[in-house]
């Protein structure tokens, strides 16, 4: 059976361990994720992100606006299945490129090897209405009337650019609206089978393809599916399969 271990409780105990063991006998690092951004093989961060041209799996020539997205729920699971979970969530805005690194606030582990899950957006559990403060000063909630909760993804631009008549896409994930005051959990956990060998002070490259939320496995066609999309249930359940394929790890520091 898996052993879930808090990392709170697993910080108290080191510090107690240290009181009676030499401190060079315990190794424990602590963990940042640090999230780069790229669409296939342009690179795109807060310099560029309004100025690239972009063409989609479909075809349409795209720029962007905006793109703001949440993850929350990190966990690193080593060989022995014991999962350490690591507490609090991230806003990331490409826009300000300080907030694409992740370092909680409790996080040292054990050294040894890994294997890496987070949850994109959050889940069940998690995604209470109103309950986050910060969140709710970046208008991130999303409508109460669609599931309430949080938004997972805002990303915004235009497409057709390379023709007299471009249009406004609002690709928005959030929870799903089955019907009138049905909803559904959208969230998507996104795991890393490579593992991931922890000795020290370590941090994580996680790499977002931006391209893939638009090709892998739904070829989105902007000129059907552009918006608005956050009541749509086809739509929304589309998005939450084309992010399994948008996460890929990058380079381990030490």
């Amino acid at each position: 059976m898996k052993k879930i271990v808090s990392l709170l409780t697993l910080a108290l105990l080191i510090i107690a361990c240290n009181e009676d063991i030499d401190d060079t006998t315990i190794i424990t690092p602590e963990v940042t994720f640090n999230f780069t951004h790229h669409w296939d093989s342009t690179f795109i961060n807060s310099t560029n992100l309004e100025t690239e041209t972009l063409t989609n799996a479909n075809g349409e020539v795209i720029t962007i606006n905006r793109i703001r997205y949440l993850t929350s729920h990190f966990e690193l699971t080593n060989l022995a299945g014991e999962t350490y979970i690591f507490e609090g969530y991230k806003l990331t805005d490409l826009s300000d490129d300080a907030t694409y690194n992740f370092t909680p606030v409790v996080n040292t582990i054990p050294s040894g090897t890994y294997n890496l899950k987070f949850v994109w957006g959050f889940n069940a559990d998690d995604n209470t209405d109103g309950i986050y403060q910060d969140l709710n000063s970046e208008s991130w909630n999303w409508p109460a009337m669609l599931g309430g909760g949080y938004h997972f993804l805002q990303f915004d631009g235009m497409y057709n650019v390379d023709t007299a008549n471009p249009s406004p896409f609002n690709f928005h994930n959030g929870t799903a609206r089955v019907s009138d005051g049905v909803f559904e959990d959208n969230f998507a956990v996104i795991t890393f089978d490579a593992p991931i060998t922890i000795s020290n002070n370590t941090t994580i490259e996680i790499k977002m393809n931006i391209a893939e939320l638009f090709k892998n496995p739904n070829t989105w066609d902007l000129n059907v599916l552009d918006t608005p999309l956050m009541p749509n249930y086809e739509a929304q359940k589309m998005m939450q399969q084309n992010i399994l394929s948008v996460f890929s790890l990058g380079e381990i520091t030490q």
